[in-house]
């Protein structure tokens, strides 16, 4: 199986690119996000990279009104 053919919403981990496709939010706003919270539960430092817990993400944005 190639890295590519896991479906993003199976992924449990999403790239910055990823989660903006996902939750249609604009990829600055997520790094913004994750500029400004960098102890949050849904946030992995992967080396230098931003990983986003895609479940612990999704209950984020349905408490949130406003982003």
């Amino acid at each position: 199986m190639n890295y590519n053919d896991v479906p993003i919403w199976e992924k449990y981990t999403l790239t910055i690119e990823e989660a903006a496709k996902y939750f249609r939010i604009g990829e600055k706003k997520l790094r913004q996000l994750a500029e400004e919270n960098p102890t949050a539960n849904w946030l992995i430092m992967n080396g230098n990279r931003v990983q986003i817990k895609r479940k612990q993400f999704e209950k984020i944005i349905d408490s949130m009104e406003v982003i």
